[in-house]
């Protein structure tokens, strides 16, 4: 048989007509099995957790991910701060990158936007971020050819204790076999996420282990919680008979002082009575195992999400935000990592199966933005741009999520800025009304200003030759002159030198025109 020339990313051969099978499916018997036999958390002690971990550590893991998949099922806050972590993670945007402008990569590119677009992606990452817990997850794309290509239709999540790390480096993921030396699995079938929250074996990473003996505590804490409310939640309750009872008018009394603890309600013969008596020092036991608890579910959430703020003190909006329910450096780390599970195991496999081999790929990368204090943006900004600082507007309406107002649309304004003038509405029809008088005031006074302002730039625009004949005696002397002296000496003979009639019909002109405008505008 030819090999093919298509490798995955550990350079081991794959062969197409081998993805189009199911590598693994459940079975009633044998190794593969989807229902479990036994509960690992029902008898759980110390010595069992010992013998669990253990047991992991050195390669047999299938008792610790039973544990692990009951604690998420038994504990509500573990699953609640996983899920949160999971979540966090798989809700982040997805965006494909081409390796380069050049036309081909964008092509590529588009391809796997297709991919990364099927409902059926999201679940996937959803499966595969129980790694996060268990130490590693398997998906298994099931293949199909569409129009010539080999596309994944959908993704079928695999049992974890279906798999075993290879005995000599505890790295490589085998399918477990009936004899337990571990089978190979084979190029191109999988996709194994093996996140890396800690250096060393992956299945000692999981956070199910870190997490296992705060569960054994808080469960051994709640049972003693329990018991302590049957026995001191109930005061003792003390039947007494006189020296005449029969043996039978004992068991009635005995009788109706156990009905009392269910029912609250007895009956019994008139010379018999019940006496409650509270329990003196059963004082406090309550809050005891109340602060136990709660201190466990705060180890449990620094565990698996960084911090506590959000999930147990009760804080305000603003607090969460500042730690944004995952600490942002987990959050990135899980993202980074996730993505690179998908570009090696699917972007990688997806692309040489049906464009070849390539130098460069497109890549998947979940994106994490910051949360960002917005009150605090607008508050610094406004100083700045009152003073003249140019701020581009589809950037800060982009900052808070806000769309460009289409043309006719009504638009907010402050509450003490000028409004349009109704002389430029057409529509607008004056009355008599003061707001009206008003804005026609304002309105004409605007229009005299800015006539003023043109007639002042005509006036202005030649001026040179009007001021010449003024200046030039003035200039002529300021060359002639030696010292300041002589300059100030010869000024009061400079009048009869200069020619001033034409400043003065132009000065008197403008003045002229000045006065008719603002006659004008006073009449308007």
């Amino acid at each position: 048989m030819v090999e093919s020339v298509i490798l995955d990313a550990q350079g081991r051969p794959i062969h197409k007509t081998e993805l189009l099978q199911e590598l693994v499916q459940a079975s009633t018997t044998g190794v593969y099995q989807a229902w479990t036999a036994e509960s690992v958390s029902a008898t759980l002690d110390p010595a069992r957790l010992r013998s669990i971990l253990n047991a992991a550590a050195q390669g047999d893991h299938y008792s610790y991910l039973t544990l692990a998949e009951e604690m998420e099922e038994k504990d509500p806050h573990y699953a609640a701060v996983l899920g949160t972590r999971k979540r966090a993670v798989s809700g982040l945007p997805v965006a494909v990158v081409a390796a380069s402008d050049d036309e081909r990569d964008e092509q590529l590119a588009e391809a796997v936007r297709e991919l990364v677009e099927a409902p059926e992606f999201s679940d996937m990452q959803d499966d595969l971020l129980d790694a996060i817990g268990k130490g590693f997850s398997v998906a298994e794309p099931i293949w199909q050819l569409i129009g010539g290509q080999l596309w994944p239709v959908r993704y079928e999540h695999r049992d974890p204790r279906w798999f075993q790390f290879d005995k000599v480096t505890g790295q490589r993921l085998q399918l477990r076999s009936e004899g337990g030396d571990g089978l190979e699995i084979p190029a191109g079938k999988l996709i194994v996420h093996k996140p890396r929250l800690k250096s060393g074996l992956p299945i000692r990473g999981g956070v199910a282990r870190l997490v296992a003996v705060s569960f054994m505590c808080k469960a051994f804490g709640l049972k003693d919680w329990m018991r302590f409310a049957e026995l001191f939640g109930i005061p003792l309750r003390i039947g007494r008979y006189g020296p005449g009872a029969k043996p039978d008018d004992i068991a009635v009394l005995r009788r109706a002082v156990s009905q009392l603890a269910a029912d609250a309600a007895a009956v019994m013969p008139e010379g018999m009575k019940i006496e409650f008596q509270e329990i003196a020092n059963a004082a406090g036991g309550a809050e005891l195992f109340e602060r136990l608890a709660e201190w466990l579910d705060k180890q449990i959430s620094k565990a698996v999400l960084g911090q506590t703020m959000t999930t147990d003190d009760g804080s305000s909006q603003s607090q969460a935000n500042v730690h944004n329910e995952v600490r942002l450096d987990i959050l990135r780390a899980d993202a980074k990592q996730l993505a690179a599970t998908l570009n090696r195991d699917l972007v990688r496999t997806f692309i040489d199966l049906n464009f070849g081999p390539q130098d460069r790929y497109p890549r998947i990368v979940l994106q994490v933005t910051e949360a960002e204090d917005l009150k605090a943006l607008a508050d610094a900004l406004g100083p700045f741009i009152d003073r003249g600082l140019r701020v581009e507007e589809s950037a800060i309406l982009d900052k808070f999520g806000l769309a460009a107002p289409e043309a006719g649309a009504a638009i907010l304004r402050p509450q003490h800025a000028a409004q349009p003038l109704p002389a430029l509405n057409h529509e607008h029809k004056p009355c008599a009304c003061s707001a009206c008088g008003e804005r026609k005031a304002l309105n004409a006074e605007q229009q005299a200003r800015d006539e003023l302002d043109e007639l002042v730039a005509d006036e202005l625009s030649d001026w040179v030759p009007v001021m010449k004949p003024v200046l030039d005696p003035v200039q002529a002397l300021a060359q002639k002159a030696e010292t300041f002296d002589d300059f100030k000496a010869g000024l009061a003979g400079l009048l009869d030198q200069m020619d001033d009639s034409t400043l003065i019909e132009r000065l008197a002109l403008a003045a002229f025109k000045a006065r008719a405008k603002g006659d004008v505008s006073d009449k308007l």
